[in-house]
């Protein structure tokens, strides 16, 4: 006899509060390391492009066959969303049960789209930086430099920020609201890209520019740059020469081509797949080294993957059902 289960609706306000970005650096190394050991079905990002309203759409499957997760994300692009008073990411994802394939939870993947990539950052900071790094540069004040900056703070002992935003106001209220969150860090508001680069031990780029801003002169020797902006074809944020002197790993070698940092360098032949020295679950895993030497350069090119999201939306699922937040619904059954 079949049972009649119900589906678990979580909004944005339910799951805030309920897992913090130590737990999802946690179980998205996990995810990598799944994916290094082959145990992992997560195909390329679909995309619609919506080019009369500048955004896009991108479909993001995933199944964890030993720990038997899945997950499907549903998550949209629109830079000018501000005018509507929308955030410029808004995501929606189905928890599914494996071996029925009913819908456990319909949930935001809003915040656990901000909080999963900041902990891919995490994890890859973990693995590439210094590990007395202890000055990083922010370009781009927006909703996800708060989850880069706190999944750095998880695997380093930083003492100083320096932000920049072509947006004043973001990057002013960022510095504030950070300094009484971190009163034992300063945190420094810039005027150019170039101070809040040269000298940096840790770089993170998060803007959606198609123009390459950061230049190979500021970077010094053992820079770890955690490049986050570039998620679609055309856009890039470094300078090509940076890449090529860089040690680079990716999140996802098919979508990194495609759509990564390294997506332009190589659609016009400055640099090849060859170059490109593995992907994070390697490094995870063993396989590759995220850093050889503490000279060498190195970038971690982040596009977002439907395994990072699989796991933290099971987090969340798992802890909303133990602290009973949600709302039930019945969507199948009559």
């Amino acid at each position: 006899m079949s049972l009649k289960l119900n589906t678990l609706l979580l909004s944005r306000r339910d799951i805030e509060g309920i897992i913090n970005m130590c737990e999802i650096i946690k179980v998205v190394e996990g995810a990598f390391r799944e994916k290094g050991l082959g145990r992992v079905q997560c195909p390329s990002k679909v995309y619609l492009y919506y080019e009369k309203y500048g955004g896009d759409l991108r479909v993001m499957p995933a199944f964890l066959e030993s720990i038997n997760v899945s997950a499907i994300k549903v998550v949209n692009v629109h830079p000018n969303n501000k005018k509507y008073n929308l955030p410029s990411i808004m995501a929606t994802i189905i928890l599914i049960d494996p071996e029925t394939g009913f819908p456990l939870s319909i949930m935001d993947g809003t915040l656990i789209t901000c909080m999963r990539t900041g902990a891919a950052t995490g994890v890859a900071t973990k693995y590439m930086s210094r590990k007395n790094s202890k000055v990083l540069g922010l370009i781009g004040a927006g909703a996800q430099a708060f989850y880069q900056l706190i999944a750095t703070l998880e695997v380093l002992k930083i003492e100083e920020v320096y932000v920049y935003d072509i947006d004043e106001k973001a990057k002013v209220n960022f510095v504030n609201m950070m300094s009484v969150q971190y009163p034992n860090i300063k945190f420094i508001a810039v005027e150019s890209e170039r101070e809040a680069v040269d000298g940096m031990d840790v770089i993170i780029t998060i803007t959606p520019t198609r123009e390459p801003h950061v230049k190979v002169e500021w970077i010094k020797a053992g820079t770890h740059i955690n490049a986050i902006g570039a998620d679609a074809p055309g856009k890039q944020e470094l300078d090509p020469e940076i890449l090529k002197k860089a040690r680079i790993i990716v999140d996802d070698m098919d979508q990194a081509i495609h759509s990564g940092e390294v997506n332009v360098p190589i659609t016009k032949g400055i640099l090849s797949k060859k170059d490109i020295c593995g992907e994070l679950a390697d490094v995870v895993i063993g396989k590759v080294k995220g850093r050889v030497s503490d000279d060498e350069i190195t970038i971690f090119d982040s596009t977002g993957v439907a395994i990072t999201d699989a796991v933290t939306a099971d987090l969340v699922y798992k802890r909303a059902k133990e602290l009973n937040i949600g709302m039930n619904i019945n969507l199948i059954f009559k």
